[in-house]
């Protein structure tokens, strides 16, 4: 495979959002963990340990919505 300049601008640009995306996730998740997850620890999940995590989480918010209590 060849690139010219552009090419790997363009690669380079996308791998940067790719990572500041996945570095938000891990980051909202720890701050939902609530300190029971670390960021070194959270750099260590997989894919499928970060999706069964956010359902867990969007599950929490759901109940707390549904019964109103707070969820910061």
């Amino acid at each position: 495979m060849y690139l010219d300049n552009e090419g790997i601008d363009r690669v380079v640009k996308e791998y940067e959002k790719d990572t500041k995306a996945l570095r938000e996730e891990l980051f909202r998740l720890c701050w939902f963990m609530r300190g029971g997850l670390s960021v070194t620890e959270s750099f260590l999940l997989t894919p499928e340990d970060r999706e069964i995590i956010g359902k867990i989480i969007e599950g929490n918010l759901e109940v707390a919505k549904t019964q109103g209590i707070p969820f910061y």
